[in-house]
């Protein structure tokens, strides 16, 4: 071979290994574990009227099929795959492309719209390859982070970036949304499910939302998180109602200055239930719980949501400033008890009820209530609460636990062959 070529083939190889950073080596080694996600979706198309079917009929109204796309991690090599709840929400048809080039059909093994995560399962011959979920722990900011996803059904997209931010709380759409890290690598829908890595090919997100009218602002669910979700949908399917037993209400500036709280954040603790975790762990009320988890606590609301990210029996630390001084609680979530889902309807709504052939049957209602206010009667039906279909008396009590920190709910009420929605207090 001629001397000067093997120069240049020596010189071309040295230049290849100068070029393989930390991103190349991650994208090679984890990309094979990134799955593309196509659903179907059925939704409500436009009426139309034909002569002869409306008169046995009525109008008809037909159905249309919707593509949706995001992206999928497999996080175990049996074929578990980790997304986002929203990218399968109320899909009919969900399939998977794999690494290969494979298209698999896909179950749902559960899913959480308050944590926005989903675990899915492919059935096929032989491991999978898989990702490892890290922890967030650690993150630290201008640490470089890789996102792999399908960005506009772009498959196995690789942009890179950095930490611009952990434990980020934004509120949209009425929502509060917190705890997520904030990324400059750029996140577009298609993304959505997919991973975030660090330099090591470690998981220590999943990709989730972005600012629309922004650029370089997207947000990533922590790995700590989605393993605690996950770890939950992967064993009941959902993820259980956890409880520790307080109510908390915003703090008024009145409210900070008689307690002696310096600071706008944090959240007032007005109730402790009796036998409640939260009581045996010394909590009181006139308590401001001033972080969870380590993560300072906005207001009252951010620690509502921010509670649904610790399924039933995840110990988790809370700081609470009493009298002067923090304290540092520990506290061990528990099933929401029977015993008070059932009186959550008489105490909140002023009803009762029991299940009926197609909902559940008021029985009686309290006077003087909103529920008494507006008309309700026993013999009325309760089909729906806050858009959950209620058939028995387990899905009503599971709707309940899930708007015990609304502030209202929206009710489809039938009476007769009429059915309407309204709002009541909770």
């Amino acid at each position: 071979m001629n001397h000067a070529l093997v120069c240049l083939l020596s010189l071309a190889a040295a230049d290849l290994g100068t070029r393989r950073d930390a991103v190349v080596e991650v994208v090679q080694k984890t990309s094979p574990a990134v799955v593309y996600i196509g659903t179907v979706q059925l939704v409500d198309g436009f009426r139309t009227r034909n002569p002869f079917q409306e008169f046995y009929y009525g109008e008809r109204e037909e159905k249309r099929a919707v593509e949706g796309l995001g992206s999928g991690v497999i996080v175990d090599a049996s074929g578990l795959i980790v997304t986002n709840e929203h990218v399968i929400r109320g899909a009919s048809e969900i399939h998977i492309v794999l690494a290969d080039g494979r298209q698999v059909d896909a179950e749902v093994i559960g899913s959480d719209a308050d944590n926005d995560l989903a675990v899915l399962k492919v059935n096929v011959k032989g491991a999978l390859p898989f990702a490892k979920v890290g922890t967030s722990s650690d993150l630290m900011i201008g640490e470089k982070v890789i996102a792999i996803g399908s960005p506009f059904g772009l498959k196995k997209t690789v942009t890179a970036g950095v930490v611009s931010a952990v434990n980020r709380s934004f509120k949209a759409e009425g929502r509060t949304y917190n705890d997520f890290i904030q990324t400059d690598a750029s996140i577009n829908p298609g993304n959505s499910g997919g991973p975030l890595l660090n330099v090591d090919g470690d998981v220590v997100g999943i990709n989730s939302a972005i600012f629309a009218s922004a650029q370089g602002i997207g947000f990533a669910i922590p790995a700590d998180k989605v393993k605690r979700i996950v770890n939950e949908l992967a064993a009941f399917g959902k993820v259980r109602p956890a409880w520790i037993g307080i109510d908390v209400q915003p703090l008024t500036a009145d409210l900070r200055r008689r307690l002696g709280w310096s600071r706008t954040d944090g959240a007032l603790v007005f109730n402790v239930d009796p036998g409640s975790p939260a009581e045996l762990a010394g909590i009181q009320r006139g308590d401001i719980v001033s972080s969870v988890g380590a993560t300072q606590v906005e207001d009252a609301e951010d620690f509502t949501v921010r509670m649904k990210s610790y399924p039933v029996k995840t110990p988790l630390a809370l700081s609470v400033f009493r009298g002067g001084q923090t304290i540092a609680i520990a506290v061990t979530p528990v099933e929401f008890p029977a015993r008070l889902a059932d009186g959550l309807a008489w105490d909140r709504l002023g009803l009762r009820l029991k299940a009926g052939k197609e909902g559940m049957a008021i029985t009686a209602v309290r006077p003087g209530t909103a529920a008494a206010r507006i008309g309700l009667e026993p013999g009325d039906l309760v089909l729906r609460l806050n858009n959950l279909p209620l058939s028995t008396e387990p899905s009503f009590r599971e709707a309940l636990i899930a708007a015990r920190s609304s502030r209202s709910v929206l009710l489809l009420v039938q009476r007769g062959r009429l059915g309407y929605y309204l709002t009541l207090p909770f």
